[in-house]
């Protein structure tokens, strides 16, 4: 069986890794792996590839940045002609960025079945770019594959029929726990020079909370003072760093600005964090593995499992809110979390054992039954 593999941004590459390591243990399966190249920063990518043991991509489209009818256009026709060249059985995607619609609609068009990892989540917030691209693509795909129950429970209530959805775990905890004998070798607190449970780790770049002058502003009021208490460490995506350098209120002397880190030294810092602040869905799924506080600066999280189960709290962008909230985490008992049903590293096996049955049983495509001057015209026309 041969599938087209797609990844395309940072939250990909720990979804998509251990789904390579399960192909390349079987001998009746075959990967081409597509980078869409959404994000190209080495440390947004290239690293990501070098520490998870990810083999180098087959293709590399280079779409870059852009707007998001850019950037999902530029991935359709980029995509396209890889799919018509290659014939895959069919089309693995993960996660809910651009790169994961554009190229599921691709597939389906072409007759092209496509496989969604991590399938059913929704924030119930149609605002979010990536709630949309979460429809679309469960919408079409052919095996949806559920990481947490509330996925299953979505998909039933959008009228998914039943024998299309698999409940499988999660793969990005397939990394997570794969890897974490390397990350605990990690070096980065020395190089930070900060001690283990002595600070505050904060990721933003969601454009509400990045974009927005305003919610910027209230998340600052709030950070101003919790860096009283205790040092924040932000791994900044250089397009906040922007933001904040046009802001006098960004400038706090205990927040500590530095550049985005491989996959390794950011799950140590995780790892070893008093708390952490973020607006990133899956990092509220790290913490409640790894058992660390985590307050999700957001009204919404498309991952309740992480906040019924787990030890994330929601908590908005009210500075007040925001603050008590971190003083309970730093000065109380850390949160008695317990890991979410099938987070036990198989999710990426399952995922591959449900797919490789099912060979032959899906529409092969346009592209199995013409050849390329038949579908130059089928395009056309």
């Amino acid at each position: 069986m041969k599938l087209v593999v797609v990844c395309g941004a940072r939250p990909n590459f720990m979804k998509i890794a251990p789904i390579m390591w399960a192909i390349q243990k079987r001998a009746d399966m075959s990967a081409v792996l597509v980078h869409t190249g959404q994000h190209y920063d080495r440390k947004m990518s290239e690293l990501f590839f070098e520490e998870l043991r990810i083999p180098a991509p087959d293709v590399n489209l280079g779409v870059g940045s852009g707007s998001h009818a850019a950037q999902t256009a530029d991935v359709m026709k980029k995509i396209e002609p890889i799919l018509i060249e290659e014939r895959p059985d069919a089309t693995l995607v993960v996660g809910d960025v651009n790169s994961t619609v554009a190229c599921a609609l691709t597939s389906v068009k072409l007759g092209i079945p496509v496989a969604h990892v991590e399938a059913g989540l929704r924030s119930g917030d149609r605002s979010m770019p990536e709630e949309i691209n979460r429809i679309v693509t469960d919408a079409i795909s052919e095996w949806l594959f559920v990481s947490e129950r509330s996925g299953l429970e979505n998909l039933r209530r959008e009228g998914i029929p039943d024998h299309r959805v698999h409940f499988v775990g999660n793969t990005m905890i397939d990394t997570l726990l794969s890897c974490r004998d390397q990350s605990d070798r990690s070096t980065i607190l020395a190089e930070l020079a900060v001690a283990p449970k002595k600070y505050a780790v904060l990721t933003l770049h969601r454009p509400s909370n990045v974009d927005d002058a305003e919610a910027l502003g209230r998340l600052l009021v709030a950070l101003r003072r919790i860096q009283e208490e205790v040092p924040v460490i932000f791994p900044v995506h250089p397009r906040t760093r922007a933001k904040l350098a046009e802001r006098e209120d960004a400038k706090l002397p205990g927040l500590r600005l530095i550049d985005p880190l491989g996959y390794l030294d950011f799950m140590k810092l995780v790892s070893d964090a008093a708390l952490v602040l973020t607006d990133s869905g899956g990092i509220q799924e790290e913490t409640t593995v790894l058992g660390v506080p985590c307050l999700t600066l957001r009204d919404n999280t498309e991952r309740p499992a992480t906040v019924s189960e787990g030890t994330n709290v929601l908590v908005g962008r009210d500075p007040d809110r925001i603050f008590d909230a971190a003083m309970d985490s730093l000065r109380g008992p850390r949160p008695a979390g317990r890991v979410p049903e099938l987070w036990d590293g198989g999710a990426a096996a399952r995922v591959v054992e449900v797919v490789s049955k099912h060979k032959g049983t899906a529409n092969k495509g346009v592209t199995s039954i013409v050849g390329r001057s038949e579908m130059q015209e089928f395009q056309q026309n």
